[in-house]
């Protein structure tokens, strides 16, 4: 779309120095490991310091362009600086910034515009609240109220699901990493396989798929020896994403709800990154026929990096009593209104439409790159939330980090920026700005393709060596 191209600072990589990180960012990275917290870790991999940023471009302090295909975890959803949602801002600043959980128009006008962006059958069954600037926070405010309402305690999470760093976030995390040098979480948290059909841990592929992974599910329900008392509620992710941007089978989400429902058992739905049109609809289970009864949501909905977060849940769970839940920060009055103005710019540029599409285009382009790549194992994803898994071996699909490692510094030295993720760090996952323009695709598709040529020089041609293929 034409019309996005002015929201970018330009819509090309553009590297300047002989090599990175360049010498203005080495000092402040330098600084940093002397003055910051050591838990710092997107520097480690990607090592810029910023000086500004527009649309999906970003600048670091030695003027070197990078293409954002990380967009900033997720969050920025209409891209670094929209200065449309930016006069929203600075309207907001000059009225009001901090009012507690006080009624305000700003917040009561984004109130009915989630509502309003629900499908129309259910909009009437939903209520919203805000909760602290984080999605960890919406996270806890979700388990607390399905186990004030239930009266019960245990919470089954899934396989690669990520939900935050909080104490009762990191429980429903599945990452041992993150969890490995603590002794105590919230307690009564269970774990069951996710829809990962790339890696079916029940040994199916798409034709003998039976949704094992459902039918194991509500086997835990069903038997009173599983183990596994019926808990307050389940929570998972529509579309996983640090788990590697893994697209659930049709169907499984439709199934797993209605277990959980005949069992009385409340669903949650993390959608902190798969929500605000991400995967073009405004939320992912309305690309399903699943319907969740909380939904949590933070990242994307502040535009463009303003922090917010809350529940999205139906009024016939409603258990809160007054303060049962508090926070300083919640419903922030300059993020709620940076919400409004990236809702506006989503309509009046037809984001909804143009996420998917522009999605559809860039998944083209990587299959088309699996099918030259032996080590590219599973192209998957939605509008622009799109995961790439490497492997040794297309058949055994062993994982393959060593490349993806390689790759992503040979991507960062022509300038494109991403994360990785996945169970064995060997996903590629994309999450650029909704409204990366099909030029930056381009240009970002040129860099993966020069990149892939100096790493199958060091992994390919040994391989063959090897084995004596030649």
């Amino acid at each position: 779309m034409e019309l996005l191209k002015k929201y970018h600072l330009s819509e090309c990589a553009k590297i300047i120095s002989s090599s990175l990180p360049g010498e203005k960012s080495k000092v402040l990275l330098k600084l940093q490991s002397e003055i910051e917290g050591s838990v710092v870790s997107y520097p480690k991999n990607m090592p810029i310091a910023i000086k500004r940023a527009k649309g999906s471009i970003i600048e670091d302090v030695d003027g070197n362009h990078f293409i954002d295909f990380f967009g900033g975890c997720g969050v920025l959803n209409v891209g670094h600086g929209n200065e449309y949602v930016l006069e929203y801002v600075k309207e907001q600043q000059a009225e009001l910034i901090h009012a507690l959980d006080f009624p305000t128009e700003n917040k009561l006008t984004l109130i009915q515009l989630i509502l309003k962006n629900l499908p129309a059958e259910i909009q009437d069954e939903y209520k919203v609240s805000f909760g602290g600037p984080t999605g960890s926070d919406a996270i806890e405010a979700a388990i607390k109220l399905a186990k004030i309402k239930t009266g019960r305690d245990g919470i089954i999470a899934f396989t690669g699901g990520y939900h935050g760093m909080s104490s009762g976030a990191l429980a429903v995390t599945s990452d041992t990493f993150f969890r490995n040098k603590l002794t105590s979480l919230i307690p009564n948290v269970s774990f069951v396989p996710y829809s990962y059909c790339y890696r079916c841990p029940f040994n199916k592929n798409s034709n003998s798929c039976d949704f094992e992974c459902v039918s194991h599910f509500e086997w835990i329900l069903d038997t009173a020896h599983s183990g596994i008392v019926t808990p307050a509620a389940i929570i998972l992710e529509p579309l996983q994403g640090e788990g590697g941007n893994i697209v659930p089978k049709d169907g499984y989400l439709k199934r797993i709800v209605e277990v959980a429902h005949k069992h009385g058992v409340i669903v949650i739905f993390d959608e902190v990154q798969s929500g605000f049109f991400r995967t073009g609809k405004f939320l992912e289970f309305m690309n399903t026929n699943a319907v969740p009864d909380i939904i949590t949501f933070s990242k994307g909905f502040g535009g463009i990096g303003f922090p917010i977060s809350g529940l999205i849940y139906k009024k016939s769970i409603e258990a809160w009593k007054v303060a049962d839940h508090i926070g300083t920060f919640r419903g922030n009055q300059v993020s709620i209104a940076a919400a409004r103005g990236a809702f506006d710019f989503i309509e009046e540029y037809n984001i909804e439409k143009y996420a998917q599409s522009i999605g559809d285009y860039l998944i083209e382009k990587l299959r088309t790159l699996e099918t030259e790549n032996p080590f590219i194992g599973d192209v998957r994803g939605k509008g622009m939330m799109i995961g790439i898994e490497f492997v040794k071996d297309k058949t055994t699909k062993e994982p393959f980090p060593e490349y993806l490692k390689k790759l992503r510094e040979e991507c960062f030295q022509r300038g494109l920026l991403f994360e990785v993720g996945g169970h064995y760090k060997n996903v590629m996952r994309l999450i650029p700005p909704l409204i990366t323009t099909q030029n930056i695709v381009d240009a970002a598709i040129e860099i993966i393709k020069q990149s892939i040529i100096v790493c199958m020089e060091e992994y390919l041609e040994p391989a063959l060596e090897k084995n004596k293929i030649i």
